[in-house]
């Protein structure tokens, strides 16, 4: 578990450094590369979902009514945890904390939904916070499965459960759970709009 988080810090930090010292040839980034990865990576989970259905299938059998509980822990532990983080910035209403938090890690539209209702400054905070939050996710899964269990990961990748940390968190839990976390992933994505609007109404 360990060892797979020190591999993917160790190839984040060694992107980070090609894109300081612009290692790779420009032309590379012309084409939306990671787009194509991202989506290699849904189908070789696909791949290992179908060879492993028996275990998938005893999984969701096992769970019933209880796989919703999944993203409504994840959106309630989110709002909580931003609820309790908001004390320490008062500078910020208790309502545009939640916005922020409503991202569920979904960076691309809650940045611009909040932008848009609350201005450029609130809008980058939701940008950098969503975007931590999926990438802590990659780093840290295989440890979040070793304190919290195998469904935690699920809850900490938010909406991103359904693409970006999928391939991850099918790694550190397993891939019987795949299914859980493609249908909490797309359960916060379609959340997402609707919890961001609401904090952010006048």
């Amino acid at each position: 578990m360990l060892k797979g988080s020190i591999i993917t810090i160790s190839f984040f930090a060694l992107g980070i450094i090609s894109g300081i010292f612009l290692l790779l040839p420009e032309k590379l980034f012309q084409y939306p590369v990671s787009t194509y990865l991202v989506y290699l990576l849904i189908f070789l989970v696909g791949i290992g979902i179908g060879k492993n259905l028996p275990q998938v299938w005893e999984t969701l059998k096992s769970m019933h009514i209880k796989i919703l509980l999944v993203p409504a822990a994840a959106i309630i532990g989110t709002l909580a945890g931003t609820t309790i983080f908001s004390i320490f910035i008062p500078s910020l209403p208790l309502s545009q904390c939640l916005a922020v938090g409503s991202g569920f890690g979904y960076y691309t539209l809650s940045s611009l939904m909040i932008s848009q209702r609350a201005g450029d400054t609130l809008g980058f905070i939701a940008l950098i916070s969503n975007l931590l939050r999926e990438t802590l996710t990659l780093i840290f899964a295989p440890m979040i499965v070793r304190l919290f269990g195998e469904i935690a990961p699920i809850a900490a990748g938010g909406a991103t459960s359904m693409d970006i940390t999928l391939p991850v968190i099918c790694r550190a839990s397993g891939e019987r759970f795949a299914i859980v976390s493609i249908l909490s992933g797309t359960v916060l994505t379609l959340i997402v709009p609707i919890l961001v609007s609401f904090f952010l109404r006048k």
